[in-house]
């Protein structure tokens, strides 16, 4: 019961930081200055010098997107319709679906991000344990290598990588998800394309993610190396990949919970990489919609990325309860 209570209370926990980060998430895009029907009125009326046939379109865009209810109507309708997946139309692109637009640019994040959350978690987990169990220089290196690694920002990173490996050695493309000429499709050519354009973005947060995590496993094992598990494991000449991998398990705990923080400050510092080399992911989505003041397309993203974070939290503090072997032990009634 003591870990069904634990869920339980987590969950709770969640749910309010949803409800209010639902608000502000609504009201929040509305702060901007300027009007988006204004800015959308001028790029499809190009040329026309009417006032009144600029009049008639605008106010009916205002019907149309709501505009002209009172906050609280708005706010009240925009909960009914994120409850049933309705996130409306887009400002800058009418009449296109929001839904239909985040769900083209989502799989190029999810390739981007996920792969470097998993690698960059376990790569930079067991160089930390490494680095603390070897000591002397390569401990030194390792720690000032990724205290620059987590240090710098993501697009600081990005644009170096992007200037080196793109501009000054042409070895990858600059930006975008694929070449001019390719269409999205199932074959060997555009995968070969995409993987050329997916490649330094992921690699700019591979490395700054690795960074990250080498660093906080290494303070965690220093303490470690001189445990008595340890000085007990080497009597015996076990093998150094073995009792790596002892210290990796037992300095693995907080790193569990390190990983719901750094999701987080990863999908960030994405969003700016995806900015950076113009990846069509959600990052250059969330740009272009808040540079042309789209409300739906601002709030879908923001919630989307809530949703991933709250989520990928709680999933973590669940783990932690089956993992951590205090839980387990008051579960059973231990002391």
């Amino acid at each position: 019961m003591t870990l069904l209570r634990h869920i339980l209370s987590k969950f709770a926990w969640y749910v309010a930081a949803f409800a209010a980060a639902l608000a502000l998430n609504f009201f929040l895009p509305r702060l901007l200055p300027g009007n988006p029907v204004d800015s959308l009125i001028s790029q499809a009326l190009r040329g026309t010098t009417s006032s009144e046939t600029k009049q008639r379109v605008y106010e009916t865009y205002i019907r149309e997107f709501g505009l002209d209810q009172n906050l609280w109507s708005q706010f009240v309708t925009y909960v009914g319709n994120v409850l049933t997946g309705d996130f409306g139309t887009s400002f800058s692109r009418y009449p296109a679906d929001v839904g239909t637009m985040i769900g083209d640019a989502l799989p190029w994040t999810i390739l981007l991000q996920l792969p470097a959350v998993l690698l960059g978690w376990l790569i930079g987990n067991l160089i930390g344990a490494l680095a603390a169990y070897k000591r002397g220089g390569f401990d030194r290196s390792v720690y000032l290598t990724s205290l620059f690694l987590t240090a710098a920002p993501y697009y600081c990173l990005a644009v170096i990588l992007l200037y080196g490996l793109a501009v000054a050695l042409p070895l990858f493309p600059t930006g975008g998800g694929w070449s001019f000429g390719l269409a999205p499709e199932w074959s060997g050519v555009f995968t070969m394309d995409a993987v050329s354009h997916w490649f330094l973005p992921f690699l700019s947060l591979l490395l700054v993610f690795i960074g990250g995590q080498a660093i906080g496993m290494r303070s965690m094992a220093v303490y470690e190396v001189d445990a008595d598990y340890v000085r007990f494991a080497e009597s015996f000449g076990l093998a150094d990949r073995k009792i790596v991998g002892y210290i990796f398990r037992n300095g693995m705990l907080p790193q569990i919970t390190g990983l719901a923080l750094a999701i987080g400050t990863l999908i960030g510092g994405a969003l700016l990489t995806e900015i950076v080399f113009s990846y069509p992911g959600i990052g250059t989505l969330l740009y272009d919609a808040i540079l042309n003041k789209d409300y739906p397309v601002i709030q879908a993203v923001t919630l989307l990325v809530l949703i991933v974070v709250l989520v990928a939290n709680f999933l973590v503090d669940v783990l932690y309860g089956f993992v951590d072997p205090r839980i387990r032990a008051a579960e059973r009634g231990d002391r």
